[in-house]
């Protein structure tokens, strides 16, 4: 019998690419997202490219009389927890709504799995919480501190899990940190849909591309870095989705539980924002034009990943390139230049 396993946030754009792997993978996959900041469409579209219709619950994650519902239903092996709220410069502006979704509901999220006796739980992390690293690459026992309340409630969550492991050994809690998703899926049917301007640099580089904005801001030209931009560690999300199948294919073969287990998942390898600018305008033929900005509050200089643990343990490394990133993209931001609304 095929492992059935809750997908909160499944609609969003590394929950739908994930629904995907998990599939393919011969997981049953439930969806539960309440779409505050995703599209029913994307779930249309995931149902199509895996050719069967998928179990969607619209619900919140603050919502427990609702979750105990479909822990009633389903017996489930897992969960997957993508749901979360992701914007820094809004969770400085809104630090309550960041700490009420992020934290508040991942606790209602696990005091239901614990009545349920489900034990297994993956967790979306981010490197954000390494804050600004004191070395780099950046393992798992790099110190961890947070910059905005976006990071800072990723951050509690995972003290939360450590403690929850700590006060009951019978819990495995993978929490997966996530360098910097980019890319989209390679039939280019789904792919990251911001609401309003990007957050991140490659949907607003393919906006720009596609004519939606009329040019890149990049934030800051006098960094200690190649090229005077920030360094990040970009990751294709049909990469990270790999990631998610290769956490859940390790706790299957668990004899003992893992207790609070964190895993990078980055390539390993840093690219400046112009590198990157310089590989779609090479990848696309499309021009982008840019124009620099004074440093953004919160913003560090470089941030690159040892996935060493990733693949000793998983057996899981990222294996698409800067060009397979910025074709994806493209292809997706140019049969979809409204995103999901096309």
């Amino acid at each position: 019998m095929k492992n059935k396993i809750l997908v909160t946030g499944g609609a969003g754009y590394i929950g739908s690419h994930t629904c995907i792997a998990l599939h393919q993978a011969g997981y049953d996959i439930v969806i539960y997202d309440n779409l505050s900041n995703s599209s029913r469409e994307a779930i249309n579209r995931v149902s199509k490219l895996i050719g069967e219709s998928i179990e969607f619950i619209q619900g919140d994650i603050r919502d427990s009389e609702l979750l105990k519902q479909v822990f009633t239903k389903y017996d489930f092996f897992g969960v997957i927890h993508f749901a979360g709220l992701k914007a820094v410069g809004e969770s400085v502006a809104k630090p309550l709504m960041y700490y009420n979704n992020n934290v508040s509901g991942t606790i209602t999220l696990l005091e239901v799995m614990t009545e349920y006796k489900v034990k297994n739980f993956i967790f979306s992390s981010s490197a954000t919480v390494y804050g600004d690293p004191e070395m780099l690459p950046i393992d798992e026992k790099s110190p961890r501190s947070c910059t905005n309340p976006y990071g800072q409630s990723k951050l509690v969550v995972e003290h939360i899990l450590e403690g929850l492991a700590v006060a009951d050994s019978t819990w495995n809690l993978v929490t997966l940190r996530y360098f910097n998703p980019v890319g989209a899926h390679e039939s280019g049917q789904i792919g990251e849909d911001p609401n309003d301007i990007p957050n991140n640099l490659m949907p607003y580089i393919s906006q720009v591309a596609v004519g939606k904005l009329a040019k890149l801001s990049i934030f800051g030209n006098d960094y200690p870095t190649v090229d005077g931009t920030g360094v990040r560690d970009y990751i294709h999300v049909t990469d990270l989705a790999a990631g998610h199948v290769a956490a859940l294919n390790y706790l299957e073969q668990q004899v003992l539980p893992v207790g609070f287990l964190p895993i990078n998942l980055g390539s390993g390898k840093g690219s400046s924002v112009l590198e990157l600018v310089t590989a779609f305008t090479e990848v696309t033929g499309q021009n982008i034009p840019y124009q620099f900005a004074p440093r953004r509050a919160g913003d560090i200089a470089s941030c690159y990943a040892s996935a060493d643990k990733a693949q000793a343990l998983l057996g899981w490394e990222a294996k698409l390139s800067i060009t397979d990133m910025c074709q994806d993209t493209w292809r997706w931001q140019s049969m979809n230049p409204n995103g999901y609304q096309s």
